[in-house]
């Protein structure tokens, strides 16, 4: 041999001691072999130990190495080969075999197909990767394993699973995965190199030849995993984690989501048996919707089941019904959905930790970032900033639109836990008082919009005004994304005494409340600050606050019998602090539940009586109000059959309004005139007038729209089609189509007058 062998030396020292003996650099001997300079300087390096039998042949004839010398090159590269198995010999134990695969496993169709579409798309030079993500409890190892179960035929150089311990204080390092991969796959613990570099690139190299599954559980992040992955070769890696792992570059990604009701029930069936669930199938469902379709919760809740076969399933969801037991409910041996929240919790920082649990206090389905910063008590970008990182935890879900982020119901009971055990209700209390008056001034400063009354130029005291609203749209968004919020709020100040904020904003939303007439928590609005006004002695206020509430009860929840009592309320009230003004909206609002009740004498005579209470003033919101009663008035006596004194009664609100009003805008006075055409159109076609009619009705429409207002212009649309579609005009069917659609969606019982009027035009059509 050429100068000696040393005993000692491996596969890459023997190669660059041949290279030099031959006169050839790296770049020579690459050219003349056609193996690559990086993949020598791998060889050389130590960080590839064993390459191929056929790599060895090709270097050899490039080296010009007699016989005996290639041989010895081969029995160096076969000594950091992975250790191959004999026919007959023993197996060597596969230390990081596929856990058991979960019989019962449900649902998951589609992410299970395209795992299959994925192992028929790798190919020698293209491993796959995808990575599985999502909240805790939704069953990520679980899909994991019953994935590599199914794929495993497409595997048959390996399948390992190894758990990285992600949600550990000290998840397993990449240097330690990767010699628990190494020596799995066969290779010596002499061969397996010290550094985590050098591991990875032998890792690498053994991977690149076979067609592995890999699956790498619970990853803590991506510095973690990138070591792990193979970089060549047909293989398949399943990563599972609570984190994004956001980057990782040229990954495939599998979102698991919950359970549909009906996928939880039949996990539910194939744990306990459709004996008990058929017997029960109600409560089945019920128990489904009480563990948020979360596969850990209903695993739980069946093992718990199946353990004490003769327990009804009512019993349990009577246990789970109780919110403050339901996570005590949901634990079943070591299953316990708390402890699988709690890993995640523990991993985070203070501030999320505080955001996650200061959450929960929000009310509604779903939360801003700036809802969250108030109750965490941060600035608005770090609140933004710790959403992210919750939703990037899989401990939020982020809306796919707007910027807001909601809980799975579950984790939201065990982050108020947190509240309680960490905050206590000092700080509990504070920070909802701190975001209370904060959503109460932004919701009376936008409400303000709407207000026709309001001076627009006037300053609007929102407690941000770099982000507040500006203009109606801006505004009416904002109102209707936090409505579940400023209504707690409003709850919040009229409980804890701050009567005077639950006032000013109930009054501020008077005009916004008749813009959005389907919503029916109005009634709870005007029934809190009738009792604010109440607590603070001013019986004007609450004259003003009951008529409110009466008018919210007659057009919001149909409730006409609890409208006359608040309307009847506010007349005493009124009538105490010898206000006029409220005594005539009472009295008006009492006619309305009349009217409703079917008791067209009585409202004809409250709204007479109403008239000549307003005539008798000279306010400017007398002469509003007096134009409220009189069109109102003149509609009961049009529905009673006396159009001609309707039309009288409309007439005259329509000189009212064409006189002028003082100290009213004139944008003011054009709904009000637009109401009294509305109204002079309708008397007009009861009177068969047909043509006469439509002009009015278009002009109504027309300014009801110009003011955004669609719960007053949807109306007017119907009554213009009915007469439209009264004189064959072509426009009848698509105006009548366009307001049933709308009444439909403002959920305004005039919906179905508008459908009975389009299938008469319909059938007229037909028939003709």
């Amino acid at each position: 041999m050429q100068g000696g062998t040393p005993p000692a030396e491996d596969f890459g020292q023997r190669l660059r001691r041949l290279r030099a003996h031959a006169g050839l650099s790296q770049e020579a001997l690459a050219h003349a072999s056609g193996v690559s300079v990086r993949a020598l300087a791998d060889m050389e390096r130590g960080r590839t130990r064993g390459p191929q039998r056929r790599t060895v042949r090709i270097l050899a004839g490039a080296l010009g190495l007699a016989e005996e010398e290639a041989a010895e090159l081969e029995r160096a590269a076969a000594l950091g080969r992975p250790r191959s198995r004999t026919a007959g010999a023993p197996a060597a134990p596969a230390t990081l075999a596929l856990p058991r695969d979960i019989q019962d496993f449900t649902a998951r169709g589609p992410a299970l197909a395209r795992l299959l579409d994925l192992a028929r798309d790798t190919g020698p030079h293209r491993p796959r990767v995808t990575v599985v993500t999502g909240q805790p409890g939704l069953g990520k190892t679980a899909f994991a394993v019953h994935a590599a179960h199914l794929l495993a035929p497409h595997f048959p150089d390996g399948r390992f699973a190894l758990d990285l311990h992600g949600m550990d204080p000290e998840p397993t390092t990449p240097r330690d995965a990767l010699a628990r991969l190494l020596r799995a796959a066969g290779v010596a613990d002499a061969a397996i190199p010290a550094g985590t570099e050098d591991r990875a690139g032998l890792w690498r190299s053994v991977a690149g030849e076979r067609r592995l599954l890999l699956v790498l559980d619970n990853a803590v992040d991506e510095a973690q995993v990138g070591p792990l992955l193979p970089g060549t070769g047909p293989s398949l890696t399943i990563v599972t984690s609570r984190h994004s792992l956001a980057g990782l570059e040229s990954v495939d990604r599998t979102d698991l989501a919950l359970l549909r009701r009906e996928e939880a029930v039949e996990l539910l069936t194939r744990i306990i048996g459709p004996e008990r669930v058929q017997a029960e199938a109600q409560a089945a469902r019920d128990l489904a919707d009480l563990c948020g379709h979360l596969p850990l919760a209903v695993r739980i809740a069946g093992q718990r089941l199946l353990s004490r076969p003769h327990e009804r399933l009512g019993k349990l969801v009577a246990r789970l019904a109780a919110e403050g037991r339901r996570l005590d409910g949901l634990q079943a041996g070591s299953l316990r959905v708390r402890a699988a929240f709690a890993l995640s919790y523990r991993q985070l920082g203070p501030d999320a930790r505080v955001f996650l649990r200061r959450a929960a206090l929000a009310a509604g389905a779903d939360l801003s970032p700036e809802t969250g910063a108030l109750l965490a008590g941060l600035p608005y970008d770090e609140a933004v900033g710790c959403a992210e990182e919750l939703t990037d935890a899989g401990l939020l879900q982020s809306d796919a639109v707007g910027e807001r982020y909601r809980f799975h119901d579950l984790l939201r009971l065990y982050a108020a836990e947190q509240v309680a055990a960490e905050d206590g209700p000092e700080v509990r209390d504070a920070a909802l008082d701190r975001t209370a008056r904060w959503m109460l001034r932004r919701a009376t400063a936008a409400a303000l919009y709407f207000d026709i009354e309001h001076d627009p130029a006037a300053p609007h005291d929102d407690p941000d005004p770099d982000s507040a609203p500006t203009g109606r749209d801006e505004a009416r968004a904002w109102l209707e994304a936090e409505r579940a919020q400023w209504l707690a709020a409003l709850r919040r100040a009229n409980a804890t005494g701050h009567h005077r904020q639950v006032l000013d904003t109930a009054e501020a939303m008077h005009w916004f409340s008749d813009l959005n007439q389907h919503w029916e928590q109005w009634v709870e609005v005007f029934r809190l600050s009738a009792d604010s006004a109440r607590a603070l002695g001013s019986r004007r206020e609450e004259a003003a606050h009951l008529n409110y509430l009466a008018w919210a009860y007659n057009l919001c929840v149909a409730d006409p019998r609890a409208a006359l009592r608040s309307a009847d309320a506010a007349l005493a009230a009124a009538r105490d602090c010898g206000d006029r003004l409220q005594e005539g909206w009472a009295l008006g609002y009492g006619a309305g539940s009349f009217h409703r009740l079917g008791r067209a004498q009585e409202a004809l005579a409250r709204l007479g009586e109403a008239a000549r209470c307003l005539a008798s003033q000279d306010s400017p919101q007398s002469r509003l109000a007096e134009l409220t009663i009189l069109n109102s008035l003149g509609t009961l006596l049009r529905e009673a059959g006396r159009a001609a004194e309707a039309l009288d009664i409309h007439r005259r609100s329509e000189r009212i309004c064409a006189a002028g009003i003082p100290g009213r805008t004139d944008g003011v006075i054009a709904l009000y005139h637009a109401v009294a055409r509305q109204q002079i159109g309708n008397d007009l076609a009861a009177l068969e007038r047909w043509h006469e009619a439509e002009p009015s009705l278009r002009q109504a429409l027309a300014a009801f729209e110009a003011a955004q207002m669609p719960a007053w212009s949807e109306p007017a649309r119907l009554d213009l089609g009915r007469v439209l579609g009264a004189t064959g005009h072509p426009e009848a069917r698509q105006t009548l189509l366009a307001a049933r659609d709308a009444l439909t969606a403002l959920k305004n019982p005039r919906q179905a007058e508008a459908a009975a009027a389009l299938a008469a035009l319909d059938e007229a059509a037909t028939a003709g």
